[in-house]
This record gives structure tokens, C-alpha cells and sequence, in this order.
């Protein structure tokens, strides 16, 4: 049984580059190449399984504040409002908040302004994710190729191994 390659010898063979040249995914991918294991995994589990209880709420602030059903509930919300201060509650001099509806106006204000760092967190650890996930292609991409190229080296082997057995007709 021949040797198996070290990390050195697949860095100089396949990547053409020195171990200490490596970029640390290269020498993931060699490393796992040359221990035998695979490589793939779920990036998205293994960013959920990071993730804590702020970013976990910001994500869900983000899901609820970007849907459509937000969007028709808070404009029903609205509508209510405008409704209750300048119809029903006016005509009994009771209206908490008449028209230009200035109470309304800081409320929308705040949760605009909450609402929209907490969406951005959101957006920023989406692009974190992004990142991981096209590293972890990456990855998978050269394990594949490098993969790709010892099966080449072992057919090529074993057909001039056939052509010295075969008699020249």
C-alpha cells in the first residue's frame, strides 16, 4: 500500500503553494484531505447554534417588521386611530390625540427608531452569514476539485500500469 501524502506534499502537488503560503481554508481543505474526513456541513447550524437571545429577538423583529402583515396591521392600527380621535371621540369632546395627531406622530417616531438599528443588527449578522456560507462553499468547491484531480492521478496510474502489462499488438 503506498503512503499517503502529507499536507507539505498535497499543497506542493495540487495548490502549487508552500504549507506556510496556505490560506487557512486551503489548509482546511488539505487537512481534511488528508485525514480522510468529510468537509460539508450546515453553515446555517452552526451560526444558530451562536447565536443569543438579543440576535435571536432582533431577527424575529426583522421577520415580523418586513412582512406584509406588519405593514396592512399597522396601517389598520393607523386607520384606527385617526378614526377613534376624529370621529367617534371628537363628537363627544374627548379625543386624546385630535388632529394634527402629534401623539400619534412620536409614536410612529419611536418605533421607527427602535425598530430600525434592531432591523440593521439584523441585516449586518445576515451578511455575516453570507460571508461563512460562501467560505464553507469555497471549501467544499476545492475538496471537490482537489478530489477530482487524485482520481486523474490514480486513472492515470493504473492505465500505464495496463499499458505495460498489455503486449504491443
Amino acid at each position: 500500500m503506498p503512503k499517503r501524502p502529507d499536507l507539505p506534499e498535497l499543497a506542493l502537488r495540487y495548490l502549487h503553494k508552500e504549507p506556510h503560503a496556505l490560506e487557512p481554508e486551503e489548509r482546511k481543505v488539505l487537512t481534511s484531505l488528508e485525514e480522510r474526513r468529510p468537509i460539508s456541513r450546515d453553515a446555517s447550524d452552526l451560526e444558530a447554534a451562536e447565536l443569543g437571545f438579543a440576535d435571536r429577538l432582533s431577527d424575529r423583529v426583522a421577520a415580523i417588521g418586513g412582512s406584509w402583515s406588519f405593514i396592512i396591521g399597522f396601517l389598520v392600527a393607523l386607520l384606527g386611530w385617526m378614526v377613534l380621535n376624529s370621529g367617534v371621540l371628537a363628537h363627544w369632546n374627548r379625543a386624546f390625540d385630535p388632529y394634527p395627531y402629534i401623539f400619534l406622530n412620536l409614536m410612529m417616531s419611536l418605533i421607527a427608531a427602535i425598530q430600525a438599528p434592531i432591523i440593521m443588527m439584523s441585516q449586518n449578522r445576515q451578511s455575516d452569514r453570507d460571508r461563512v456560507a460562501a467560505s464553507h462553499d469555497y471549501e467544499v468547491n476545492l475538496r471537490a476539485e482537489l478530489e477530482i484531480m487524485r482520481l486523474h492521478e490514480k486513472i492515470d496510474l493504473v492505465l500505464a500500469r495496463l499499458e505495460r502489462l498489455e503486449p504491443a499488438s
